[in-house]
């Protein structure tokens, strides 16, 4: 069921689906007075209003949409929906490689509304999230330029534009670049950035890609955004469009590298009460959304097993952290267990290895505490794995 959201901006009311029309007819164009600070103010009858005022910055985000708008694009595929960037005229597209790697028939949705085919003719290799689409039959297509590398700062305005939900096209958002990943690739921004955006691009002022857009944190199951996106670093791209244009781009999508690699993980044994003393310091892993530092642990768990996960201490603020084997987040906490404890109960959703965080609520906390897990029910059978052991009884 979809839930729509109707609320009340904070300095107004949000009103969906009504258009504001201003009717200039009666204005004289000669009495017009337009001022440096960009205020455009019209005289009529003597009397100066102010009708309408563009801002610089106003004018900056109008002119990035009209130039970029058009070379984006919404991609669905049988699994997945997600968006696009089209680098040349002849059609080729760039994308995010979990967008498409799936497979299935690849549709792409213009920002005219034409509907047409794509064919990936290249993903990326050691873990790098792109892949480029060839859109079948077309030419002259409107592009983005990619802007060059290295020159891409924390501070700079930042604009993404795709298809956020699959449901809302030609969206844009506005932030700044945020923080810069050299070691990973990334650039992070505060421009929002939703499920669907996924292969969009992140723009500057000038209206040049300098970002794929490709994952965002958040908190809670919902995935929606809180200000801390994603994009792959522009500085990645063009060797892989180089490989993709050469022909050595591979043509099936590489496995992705995990962030939290389970054998690095200390492994636990859910079978018994596990009850764990560690200590978190500047030799410990890092959270690169915040820089704080986590121990990383895993243990096997079983569909409809219930569990209870603690973390306490006295010298930090404790934070919790549960992923799947996908490292898709199950979930998370930071004061459920009374005062700075964590503290997480849940019902195991499947079969598989479960990833654990004990992680630090602020960055640079360090210090010991004490983690402790068990077992609150047994994996649930089945209702007719129950009926039919009655049976043979």
């Amino acid at each position: 069921m979809n839930v729509k959201l109707l609320q009340k901006a904070t300095s107004g009311i949000l009103v969906v689906g009504i258009g504001v029309v201003v009717n200039l007819t009666n204005f004289s164009a000669v009495n017009a007075q337009i001022r440096s600070d960009t205020t455009i103010k019209i005289r009529h009858k003597n009397q100066t209003e102010s009708i309408l005022a563009l801002s610089i910055e106003e004018q900056t985000n109008i002119r990035v949409y009209q130039r970029a708008n058009q070379a984006v694009v919404s991609i669905d595929t049988d699994k997945t929906n997600g968006s696009g960037t089209i680098i040349s005229p002849d059609g080729m597209v760039l994308t995010n490689a979990h967008v498409v790697s799936q497979g299935g028939i690849v549709q792409m949705t213009l920002a005219d509304g034409r509907k047409v085919k794509a064919d990936v003719i290249g993903f990326g290799e050691k873990g790098l999230d792109l892949a480029v689409l060839k859109i079948r039959g077309e030419t002259n297509l409107p592009t983005i330029r990619i802007a060059r590398p290295g020159y891409t700062k924390v501070g700079q305005r930042a604009f993404a534009i795709g298809n956020p939900f699959g449901r809302f096209q030609g969206t844009l958002t506005v932030g700044i670049v945020s923080r810069i990943d050299q070691e990973r690739g990334l650039i992070q921004t505060d421009a929002a950035i939703n499920p669907g955006n996924s292969g969009g691009p992140l723009l500057n002022s000038a209206g040049e890609l300098i970002g794929v857009n490709t994952a965002i944190f958040t908190r809670g199951q919902l995935g929606g955004n809180i200000g801390i996106g994603f994009a792959i670093s522009i500085d990645r791209v063009p060797e892989f469009l180089q490989a993709v244009r050469e022909g050595r781009a591979p043509l099936v999508a590489q496995q992705q590298t995990a962030m939290f690699d389970e054998e690095l993980a200390k492994q636990l044994d859910l079978n018994a009460l596990i009850e764990v003393k560690g200590n978190l310091d500047r030799q410990s892993n890092v959270l690169p959304v915040d820089n704080s530092y986590y121990d990383l642990y895993a243990f096997e768990g079983k569909a409809g097993q219930k569990i209870s996960i603690d973390m306490s201490s006295n010298q930090i603020d404790s934070y919790l952290i549960l992923l799947n084997s996908k490292d898709q987040e199950l979930a998370q906490d930071d004061d459920s267990g009374g005062e700075k404890n964590a503290r997480i109960i849940i019902t195991l959703p499947e079969d598989g290895t479960y990833k654990l965080l004990a992680n630090s609520y602020e960055a640079g906390e360090s210090g010991e505490y004490e983690l402790k897990i068990e077992a609150i029910s047994p994996r649930i059978r089945p209702f007719f794995e129950r009926e039919r052991s009655n049976y043979y009884r």
